[in-house]
């Protein structure tokens, strides 16, 4: 019988319309599967499913998901990240299809993100600091630039010269957290429809139960991002504080407020 799942055009384009049309008719999706997202059972012949794709340097992998989890969408991945996420998924008997990509996919730069906590005005405040691993250039530009910061301004995120306040809420935007782990940072989808994933951890990533405990206590977390270079791996907060205290400083620095969607 049909299944009950979302094929977006960006997913339609990458596998083509026949192997989209086989997923629609039920050929080819799984009955049960278990979400690429939360991890737990779905049914897409009971519920509204969407499809995933991972795409990554030579392969692609289609994922299930429940459509309240994440909308269908197209992922880019590195090839290490989309290996282990298959390795990750096969051991815990969840479901995902390779495909092979219909187009030929740009590559892109990954987006680092870090978890922490931020001391300001005396409180604690959960945090996400996000760095690309590469200059970020204008959609549909070709050049050496890095737009990444400009790009991130002109969705409402605010350049800081210091962390002495809390940065303002953006609405719209969310940072989704389900199971006490980091599932992904949402952004407003097109023509106020649903919310998509601006980054979406290839697995979902653990927080210390102190940051998670901020976050609920908060019910928002608090982005920052920065190019590439200008924070780096660091191993602890307070030399996480210090980079960003110096990134901001250099005015190479914007944040938000996001809210917290999950628990």
């Amino acid at each position: 019988m049909p299944r009950m799942l979302d094929v977006s055009d960006a997913v339609r384009a990458e596998i083509g319309d026949e192997e989209a049309d086989r997923l629609l008719a039920g050929d080819n999706a799984p009955g049960s599967y278990d979400c690429t997202s939360c991890r737990t059972p779905g049914d897409s012949e009971q519920e509204r499913t969407s499809t995933v794709l991972f795409v990554g340097d030579e392969t692609a992998v289609l994922a299930f998901a429940h459509a309240s989890c994440l909308p269908s969408q197209v992922v880019q991945v590195t090839e290490e990240q989309l290996q282990g996420a298959v390795r990750s998924i096969g051991t815990a008997g969840g479901d995902m299809t390779g495909v092979e990509p219909h187009g030929s996919v740009p590559e892109q730069a990954v987006l680092g993100v870090t978890s922490g906590l931020v001391l300001i005005d005396g409180e604690l405040h959960p945090a996400l600091v996000v760095e690309p691993t590469s200059p970020i250039v204008r959609p549909g530009t070709i050049g050496t630039g890095d737009d990444f910061l400009p790009l991130l301004i002109e969705q409402g995120f605010m350049p800081l010269t210091e962390l002495a306040s809390v940065p303002p809420v953006l609405h719209g935007w969310s940072v989704l957290l389900a199971m006490g782990q980091l599932h992904a940072v949402l952004q407003p989808g097109t023509n106020g429809g649903q919310p998509v994933a601006w980054w979406q951890a290839h697995q979902p990533l653990q927080v210390t139960d102190s940051w998670r405990a901020a976050a609920n206590k908060h019910q928002q977390v608090l982005m920052f991002a920065a190019p590439v270079g200008s924070i780096g791996r660091q191993p602890r907060e307070d030399l996480l504080r210090d980079a960003l205290d110096r990134a901001a400083a250099g005015g190479q620095l914007v944040a938000a407020a996001l809210p917290l969607a999950g628990t």
